[in-house]
């Protein structure tokens, strides 16, 4: 199945590294134009811009943090005047500090739901206003299984990403029909996040029952993101799609 996502301009948060760089690089193979943000230049941001490029027409990157209103708005406000309206908007920031419940402080709870869940709602409505007079569009959340399932020393970070699937489904509802907004709930995907969170691959194999006794790769996620874009996704609206393996059989 081709997704033709040329003259679309796609912004993606957190694309500095794993899902959110496979996303980014999945659109612009995609023939997008492609603003990736993240909230620190990667230290190969010039080979990141150059994979872009050499598939689609144009690639910048914007320096955001996009749990601060005002930063988003700048970034919106840049993306739209270097690549044009955004048609796709893809919310991947996020970070996972595991940490026991008891010895969780309250700076560790606002951090995680500020950078993963209030930036899905800082960005959203920016870019909406624009869809809206467009009369077309598309946002895709990434969520994650956990918001499901819960873990263990991971509660801000699956109450973040239960938040998400639920204002997903909220937004969905309000704007639709002219504006899609989706979600994404992965399980789990061999990325640097991961690996920080476990001592070795085997011991979260151990851990989760994976049916396909495997991780997944980012870029099964990014042809997800850009499959919900497409025109193929026509009909989904307010949906949570989750590659994860079998780990979750809804």
């Amino acid at each position: 199945m081709q997704c033709d996502m040329s003259n679309k301009t796609v912004l993606v948060t957190g694309a500095g590294k794993g899902i959110g760089r496979a996303i980014a690089l999945a659109f612009a193979q995609s023939g997008a134009r492609v603003a990736i943000n993240d909230h620190e230049i990667p230290e190969d941001l010039s080979e990141l811009l150059g994979q872009c490029t050499e598939a689609a027409d144009e690639a910048i990157f914007c320096q955001a943090d996009v749990s601060q209103a005002d930063a988003v708005a700048e970034m919106v406000a840049q993306v739209s005047d270097e690549l044009g309206t955004i048609d796709v908007l893809v919310n991947n920031a996020g970070i996972s500090r595991p940490k026991p419940f008891l010895e969780l402080t309250e700076a560790d709870w606002n951090q995680t739901l500020d950078i993963n869940l209030k930036s899905v709602f800082l960005c959203s409505q920016q870019v909406l206003p624009a869809m809206q007079e467009k009369g077309e569009g598309c946002i895709i959340n990434i969520a994650s299984e956990l918001g499901y399932l819960g873990r263990a020393e991971f509660a801000p970070y699956t109450a973040s990403k239960g938040g998400i699937i639920t204002l997903t489904r909220s937004l969905a509802r309000e704007f639709a029909p002219t504006i899609r907004i989706n979600a994404i709930a992965p399980g789990p995907c061999d990325t640097e996040m991961l690996h920080s969170e476990i001592n070795t691959p085997e011991q979260m194999e151990q851990e989760l029952d994976i049916p396909m006794q495997r991780f997944g790769k980012p870029e099964e996620i990014a042809a997800t993101a850009v499959f919900l874009a497409s025109e193929h996704a026509g009909f989904y609206c307010g949906d949570v799609l989750s590659p994860n393996g079998g780990s979750l059989m809804r």
